[in-house]
């Protein structure tokens, strides 16, 4: 085989292979997008009644001041609790994130600020990703059933991983903005997507 011929036969695998890695990493994000459409809604008019509310973490600031990403979340579980859909709120996040302040405490704060009493609010420090969130909302809270509330791009793999886990899960979320933070929240899920699968494949056991 000439030369040329050998460069040819190389770029063709070079482009078969470029088509291929997107098409296997948007399968599983196009599958989990599907499979859940039914079960997410916008906030706002009613819903079933669940065991609890997984309000799942995001940013808190150096000065403990939430992301505009957490105060959505926190506010969709309030809404949520104040027409009782829900009986509890889980605020599942890092309680040792960069801020130094905990997720769950700071996303406590804003919903006791709305008025929703102390006591109908479970912190959960461990739930450092959605899969170990959903896994613990099972084994240490012992809900059957959710309503989880985060961004809409984020809403499906939550969705479906707390169904993976054998709960009762359907999601309500904030209504959507085009934000270079939204952007990259869509972007970030195909890679996000598949790792979930694949923590779901191997039953990944979460911290705690």
């Amino acid at each position: 085989m000439s030369t040329r011929a050998r460069l040819h036969s190389r770029l063709r695998w070079v482009v078969v292979a470029a088509a291929a890695v997107p098409t296997l990493l948007a399968t599983p994000w196009a599958y989990v997008r599907v499979v859940t459409a039914s079960s997410i809604r916008e906030t706002g008019g009613s819903v079933e009644h669940a065991d609890a509310a997984l309000v799942l973490g995001a940013r808190v600031y150096k000065d403990g001041r939430p992301s505009r990403f957490l105060r959505e979340r926190v506010e969709a579980g309030v809404e949520l609790y104040r027409a009782g859909a829900v009986d509890r709120i889980i605020m599942s996040g890092d309680g040792e994130d960069s801020s130094g302040f905990g997720e769950p405490s700071v996303m406590r704060r804003v919903a006791e600020r709305m008025g929703v009493p102390p006591a109908s609010i479970v912190e959960d420090p461990l739930g450092v990703d959605t899969y170990s969130s959903c896994v613990r909302a099972r084994d240490v809270y012992s809900v059957r059933s959710v309503i989880v509330t985060t961004q809409r791009f984020h809403m499906p793999r939550a969705v479906w991983l707390c169904q993976r886990a054998g709960l009762e899960a359907r999601g309500t979320h904030p209504p959507a903005r085009l934000t270079k933070s939204t952007v990259w929240g869509n972007i970030r899920e195909i890679a996000a997507v598949g790792k979930a699968v694949g923590d779901v494949m191997r039953a990944r056991v979460p911290r705690g």
